[in-house]
Protein backbone atom coordinates (compact mmCIF):
# COMPACT_ATOMS: atom_id res chain seq x y z
CA UNK A 1 0.00 0.00 0.00
CA UNK A 2 1.25 3.30 -0.95
CA UNK A 3 2.96 5.81 1.71
CA UNK A 4 0.19 8.31 2.62
CA UNK A 5 1.74 11.86 2.87
CA UNK A 6 0.72 15.12 4.48
CA UNK A 7 2.02 18.01 2.52
CA UNK A 8 3.05 20.77 3.93
CA UNK A 9 3.37 24.38 2.60
CA UNK A 10 5.82 26.78 4.36
CA UNK A 11 5.39 31.06 3.79
CA UNK A 12 8.70 32.31 2.70
CA UNK A 13 7.86 35.45 1.51
CA UNK A 14 3.81 37.34 0.24
CA UNK A 15 2.85 40.19 -1.51
CA UNK A 16 -0.41 40.95 -2.89
CA UNK A 17 0.94 40.74 -6.24
CA UNK A 18 3.47 37.26 -5.48
CA UNK A 19 3.89 35.16 -3.42
CA UNK A 20 7.02 32.21 -2.43
CA UNK A 21 6.55 29.30 -0.77
CA UNK A 22 8.18 25.50 -0.10
CA UNK A 23 5.80 22.69 -0.70
CA UNK A 24 7.09 19.79 0.92
CA UNK A 25 6.48 16.15 2.32
CA UNK A 26 5.10 15.58 -1.10
CA UNK A 27 6.10 14.14 -4.91
CA UNK A 28 6.56 15.94 -8.32
CA UNK A 29 3.66 14.89 -9.24
CA UNK A 30 1.59 17.25 -6.73
CA UNK A 31 3.88 20.05 -6.81
CA UNK A 32 3.41 20.25 -11.02
CA UNK A 33 -0.76 19.49 -10.18
CA UNK A 34 -1.05 22.97 -8.36
CA UNK A 35 1.26 24.62 -10.46
CA UNK A 36 -0.87 23.48 -13.68
CA UNK A 37 -4.10 24.82 -11.63
CA UNK A 38 -2.94 27.93 -10.93
CA UNK A 39 -2.25 28.23 -14.35
CA UNK A 40 -4.89 26.86 -16.07
CA UNK A 41 -7.82 25.82 -13.82
CA UNK A 42 -8.76 29.16 -11.21
CA UNK A 43 -11.47 30.58 -12.03
CA UNK A 44 -11.55 34.39 -13.06
CA UNK A 45 -13.16 37.62 -14.70
CA UNK A 46 -12.60 38.61 -17.90
CA UNK A 47 -14.03 40.91 -21.02
CA UNK A 48 -15.48 38.18 -23.25
CA UNK A 49 -17.94 40.08 -25.48
CA UNK A 50 -17.58 44.24 -26.72
CA UNK A 51 -20.46 45.71 -28.17
CA UNK A 52 -19.98 48.89 -30.21
CA UNK A 53 -22.19 51.78 -30.60
CA UNK A 54 -18.75 53.94 -31.93
CA UNK A 55 -15.53 53.75 -32.80
CA UNK A 56 -14.08 56.40 -34.61
CA UNK A 57 -10.41 55.57 -33.47
CA UNK A 58 -7.14 54.65 -35.46
CA UNK A 59 -7.76 50.59 -34.48
CA UNK A 60 -10.32 48.55 -35.57
CA UNK A 61 -13.33 46.69 -33.88
CA UNK A 62 -11.26 43.05 -33.00
CA UNK A 63 -8.36 44.50 -32.00
CA UNK A 64 -9.86 46.79 -29.39
CA UNK A 65 -11.64 44.20 -28.36
CA UNK A 66 -8.66 42.19 -27.98
CA UNK A 67 -6.64 44.42 -25.70
CA UNK A 68 -10.10 44.95 -23.32
CA UNK A 69 -10.09 40.63 -23.32
CA UNK A 70 -5.96 40.99 -21.61
CA UNK A 71 -7.41 43.36 -19.00
CA UNK A 72 -7.21 41.64 -15.81
CA UNK A 73 -10.40 42.20 -14.22
CA UNK A 74 -10.47 42.19 -10.38
CA UNK A 75 -13.46 40.88 -8.07
CA UNK A 76 -12.93 42.10 -4.83
CA UNK A 77 -15.71 40.93 -2.33
CA UNK A 78 -17.70 42.85 -0.09
CA UNK A 79 -15.35 43.86 3.09
CA UNK A 80 -12.42 42.82 1.30
CA UNK A 81 -9.60 44.68 0.13
CA UNK A 82 -7.96 41.45 -1.72
CA UNK A 83 -9.07 40.42 -4.79
CA UNK A 84 -10.49 37.55 -4.43
CA UNK A 85 -11.71 34.00 -5.90
CA UNK A 86 -15.24 34.62 -7.90
CA UNK A 87 -15.84 30.89 -7.87
CA UNK A 88 -18.93 32.14 -4.87
CA UNK A 89 -20.12 35.02 -7.02
CA UNK A 90 -20.47 33.89 -10.54
CA UNK A 91 -21.93 31.37 -12.47
CA UNK A 92 -19.67 30.55 -15.77
CA UNK A 93 -22.39 31.69 -18.75
CA UNK A 94 -22.61 28.25 -19.88
CA UNK A 95 -24.26 27.00 -16.57
CA UNK A 96 -26.62 30.27 -16.17
CA UNK A 97 -30.10 29.55 -17.13
CA UNK A 98 -30.36 33.23 -18.10
CA UNK A 99 -31.45 34.01 -21.89
CA UNK A 100 -28.56 36.10 -22.45
CA UNK A 101 -26.99 37.48 -19.70
CA UNK A 102 -27.51 38.73 -16.21
CA UNK A 103 -25.68 39.81 -12.88
CA UNK A 104 -25.61 36.29 -11.95
CA UNK A 105 -22.47 35.15 -15.11
CA UNK A 106 -21.77 38.72 -16.11
CA UNK A 107 -20.57 42.04 -15.30
CA UNK A 108 -21.14 45.07 -17.82
CA UNK A 109 -18.34 47.80 -18.27
CA UNK A 110 -19.39 51.07 -20.33
CA UNK A 111 -16.33 53.11 -21.91
CA UNK A 112 -17.12 56.30 -23.35
CA UNK A 113 -14.41 58.85 -24.54
CA UNK A 114 -14.98 61.56 -26.53
CA UNK A 115 -11.63 63.48 -27.54
CA UNK A 116 -13.23 67.02 -27.92
CA UNK A 117 -15.24 67.06 -24.71
CA UNK A 118 -12.38 66.22 -22.92
CA UNK A 119 -9.73 67.94 -24.40
CA UNK A 120 -11.02 71.13 -23.28
CA UNK A 121 -10.54 70.04 -19.68
CA UNK A 122 -7.15 68.85 -19.96
CA UNK A 123 -3.70 71.18 -19.25
CA UNK A 124 -2.86 73.58 -21.82
CA UNK A 125 0.42 71.39 -22.31
CA UNK A 126 -1.46 68.62 -23.20
CA UNK A 127 -4.20 69.79 -25.33
CA UNK A 128 -1.96 69.52 -28.27
CA UNK A 129 -1.20 65.80 -27.34
CA UNK A 130 -3.32 62.29 -28.40
CA UNK A 131 -5.42 61.62 -25.67
CA UNK A 132 -4.93 58.09 -23.84
CA UNK A 133 -7.72 55.43 -23.42
CA UNK A 134 -6.80 53.59 -20.33
CA UNK A 135 -8.46 51.07 -18.34
CA UNK A 136 -9.42 54.16 -16.22
CA UNK A 137 -12.28 54.74 -18.69
CA UNK A 138 -13.99 51.37 -18.01
CA UNK A 139 -17.06 51.85 -15.85
CA UNK A 140 -17.97 48.98 -14.12
CA UNK A 141 -22.27 48.26 -13.44
CA UNK A 142 -21.07 46.04 -10.50
CA UNK A 143 -19.23 47.96 -7.26
CA UNK A 144 -17.05 44.68 -6.14
CA UNK A 145 -15.55 44.41 -9.73
CA UNK A 146 -13.02 46.62 -11.70
CA UNK A 147 -10.10 46.52 -13.80
CA UNK A 148 -7.21 45.96 -12.32
CA UNK A 149 -5.15 49.07 -13.42
CA UNK A 150 -1.68 48.53 -11.99
CA UNK A 151 -0.31 44.92 -10.12
CA UNK A 152 1.26 47.50 -7.21
CA UNK A 153 2.05 50.89 -5.91
CA UNK A 154 5.58 50.95 -7.56
CA UNK A 155 4.14 50.20 -11.35
CA UNK A 156 1.63 53.04 -10.45
CA UNK A 157 4.25 55.45 -9.69
CA UNK A 158 6.20 54.77 -12.70
CA UNK A 159 3.60 54.89 -14.94
CA UNK A 160 2.89 57.83 -17.20
CA UNK A 161 -1.11 57.05 -17.62
CA UNK A 162 -3.87 56.10 -15.44
CA UNK A 163 -4.00 52.30 -16.29
CA UNK A 164 -3.30 50.28 -19.00
CA UNK A 165 -3.17 51.87 -22.23
CA UNK A 166 -6.09 50.20 -24.60
CA UNK A 167 -6.02 53.16 -27.81
CA UNK A 168 -4.92 56.83 -28.53
CA UNK A 169 -7.61 59.25 -29.96
CA UNK A 170 -7.34 62.51 -31.56
CA UNK A 171 -8.86 65.32 -32.94
CA UNK A 172 -12.80 64.33 -34.10
CA UNK A 173 -12.17 60.40 -32.76
CA UNK A 174 -14.66 58.79 -30.43
CA UNK A 175 -15.06 55.63 -28.89
CA UNK A 176 -18.14 54.49 -27.37
CA UNK A 177 -18.54 50.71 -26.00
CA UNK A 178 -20.13 48.12 -23.79
CA UNK A 179 -18.15 45.26 -22.70
CA UNK A 180 -19.51 42.01 -20.94
CA UNK A 181 -16.68 40.66 -18.44
CA UNK A 182 -17.83 36.89 -17.79
CA UNK A 183 -16.07 34.17 -15.46
CA UNK A 184 -13.80 31.02 -17.24
CA UNK A 185 -10.33 29.57 -16.98
CA UNK A 186 -7.54 29.88 -18.84
CA UNK A 187 -7.83 26.44 -20.47
CA UNK A 188 -10.20 27.78 -22.32
CA UNK A 189 -8.12 30.83 -22.89
CA UNK A 190 -5.49 32.97 -21.61
CA UNK A 191 -6.90 36.26 -20.65
CA UNK A 192 -8.25 33.78 -17.67
CA UNK A 193 -5.11 33.39 -16.46
CA UNK A 194 -4.87 34.45 -13.17
CA UNK A 195 -0.91 34.29 -13.08
CA UNK A 196 2.26 36.02 -14.94
CA UNK A 197 4.58 33.63 -13.53
CA UNK A 198 3.20 30.09 -11.85
CA UNK A 199 6.86 28.20 -11.38
CA UNK A 200 8.88 25.65 -8.95
CA UNK A 201 12.38 25.05 -8.58
CA UNK A 202 13.34 21.55 -6.91
CA UNK A 203 15.10 22.03 -3.32
CA UNK A 204 19.10 21.53 -3.30
CA UNK A 205 19.90 19.02 -0.71
CA UNK A 206 23.93 20.58 -0.65
CA UNK A 207 26.35 17.98 1.27
CA UNK A 208 29.60 18.88 2.42
CA UNK A 209 32.24 16.13 2.97
CA UNK A 210 34.09 17.47 5.83
CA UNK A 211 36.59 14.27 5.78
CA UNK A 212 37.42 14.59 2.43
CA UNK A 213 37.66 18.58 2.40
CA UNK A 214 40.24 18.79 4.95
CA UNK A 215 42.78 17.07 2.60
CA UNK A 216 42.36 20.55 0.19
CA UNK A 217 44.45 23.60 0.63
CA UNK A 218 42.63 26.70 1.15
CA UNK A 219 43.68 27.79 -2.38
CA UNK A 220 41.85 25.25 -3.41
CA UNK A 221 38.80 25.10 -1.38
CA UNK A 222 38.75 28.98 -2.89
CA UNK A 223 38.67 27.17 -5.97
CA UNK A 224 35.67 24.76 -5.60
CA UNK A 225 33.94 28.22 -4.59
CA UNK A 226 34.77 30.22 -7.48
CA UNK A 227 34.13 27.11 -9.82
CA UNK A 228 30.43 27.33 -8.39
CA UNK A 229 28.50 29.89 -10.83
CA UNK A 230 25.81 29.90 -8.88
CA UNK A 231 27.82 30.69 -6.03
CA UNK A 232 26.24 28.57 -3.12
CA UNK A 233 29.30 27.64 -1.39
CA UNK A 234 31.48 30.28 0.46
CA UNK A 235 34.57 29.85 3.01
CA UNK A 236 33.83 30.50 6.43
CA UNK A 237 36.23 33.39 7.69
CA UNK A 238 36.93 32.20 11.27
CA UNK A 239 37.38 28.05 10.45
CA UNK A 240 38.40 28.26 6.78
CA UNK A 241 35.61 25.56 6.00
CA UNK A 242 33.70 25.65 3.50
CA UNK A 243 30.08 25.98 4.31
CA UNK A 244 26.74 26.56 1.89
CA UNK A 245 25.40 30.32 2.03
CA UNK A 246 22.44 31.21 3.47
CA UNK A 247 19.98 31.32 0.33
CA UNK A 248 21.37 28.72 -1.65
CA UNK A 249 18.03 27.53 -2.44
CA UNK A 250 17.54 30.59 -4.56
CA UNK A 251 20.55 30.35 -6.63
CA UNK A 252 21.22 26.62 -6.86
CA UNK A 253 20.71 25.62 -10.70
CA UNK A 254 22.76 22.16 -10.65
CA UNK A 255 25.03 23.02 -13.07
CA UNK A 256 28.04 20.68 -13.49
CA UNK A 257 31.10 23.10 -13.24
CA UNK A 258 31.58 22.18 -9.64
CA UNK A 259 31.66 18.40 -10.32
CA UNK A 260 34.31 18.73 -13.05
CA UNK A 261 36.75 20.86 -10.75
CA UNK A 262 36.08 18.27 -7.91
CA UNK A 263 37.36 15.75 -10.58
CA UNK A 264 40.70 17.64 -11.67
CA UNK A 265 41.32 17.61 -7.77
CA UNK A 266 40.78 14.10 -6.64
CA UNK A 267 44.10 11.63 -6.67
CA UNK A 268 41.41 9.06 -8.01
CA UNK A 269 38.32 9.00 -10.01
CA UNK A 270 36.86 6.87 -7.34
CA UNK A 271 37.39 9.06 -4.51
CA UNK A 272 34.23 10.68 -2.57
CA UNK A 273 33.06 14.01 -4.04
CA UNK A 274 34.06 16.97 -1.78
CA UNK A 275 30.60 18.78 -2.23
CA UNK A 276 27.40 17.01 -3.70
CA UNK A 277 24.59 19.21 -4.89
CA UNK A 278 21.51 17.13 -5.63
CA UNK A 279 17.75 17.71 -5.97
CA UNK A 280 15.13 17.07 -3.20
CA UNK A 281 12.31 14.45 -4.27
CA UNK A 282 10.08 15.82 -1.74
CA UNK A 283 10.53 19.40 -1.49
CA UNK A 284 9.53 22.18 -4.02
CA UNK A 285 10.12 26.19 -3.82
CA UNK A 286 7.43 28.08 -5.63
CA UNK A 287 7.48 31.66 -6.83
CA UNK A 288 3.80 33.04 -7.99
CA UNK A 289 3.32 36.39 -9.72
CA UNK A 290 0.04 37.61 -10.85
CA UNK A 291 -1.51 39.50 -13.15
CA UNK A 292 -3.76 41.77 -10.81
CA UNK A 293 -6.92 40.11 -10.95
CA UNK A 294 -6.59 38.18 -7.71
CA UNK A 295 -4.28 38.60 -5.25
CA UNK A 296 -1.50 35.48 -5.21
CA UNK A 297 -2.54 34.21 -1.69
CA UNK A 298 -5.94 33.88 -3.12
CA UNK A 299 -4.31 32.08 -6.26
CA UNK A 300 -2.86 29.97 -4.11
CA UNK A 301 -6.07 29.15 -2.00
CA UNK A 302 -8.47 28.74 -5.01
CA UNK A 303 -5.78 26.17 -6.68
CA UNK A 304 -6.16 24.24 -3.84
CA UNK A 305 -10.05 23.81 -3.85
CA UNK A 306 -10.00 23.45 -7.49
CA UNK A 307 -7.65 20.26 -6.17
CA UNK A 308 -9.75 18.97 -3.56
CA UNK A 309 -12.90 19.43 -5.60
CA UNK A 310 -10.83 16.64 -8.51
CA UNK A 311 -9.62 14.47 -5.47
CA UNK A 312 -13.20 14.20 -4.03
CA UNK A 313 -14.53 13.75 -7.56
CA UNK A 314 -12.13 11.11 -8.36
CA UNK A 315 -13.17 9.38 -5.25
CA UNK A 316 -16.90 9.25 -5.30
CA UNK A 317 -15.97 7.77 -9.16
CA UNK A 318 -13.93 5.22 -7.29
CA UNK A 319 -16.70 4.27 -5.18
CA UNK A 320 -18.85 3.70 -7.60
CA UNK A 321 -16.95 1.42 -9.75
CA UNK A 322 -16.77 -0.24 -6.97
CA UNK A 323 -20.41 -0.65 -6.27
Amino acid sequence: MPQQRFPKIEILSIAPHAISFILSETDTSMANALRRIMIAEVPTLAIDLVEYSENSSVLNDEYIAHRLGLIPIRYTPDGSVKGGDCNQAFLSHRECVCYDRCPRCSVEFELDVNFDKVNPTRPDQERDLSLTVTSKDLISNNMLVSAAHFLNEEEQDESHDEGISIVKLGPGQHLKLKAVARMGISKEHAKWCPVAVATYRFWPIITINEEACNMLTLEQKQELVDACPDRILELDEITGNLVAVENAYEMATFTEDLKVAQNAMKKRPEDDDFVTVEHSTDRFVFSVETTGAMDAEEILMSAMRVLKDKLNYLASEVEKLKD
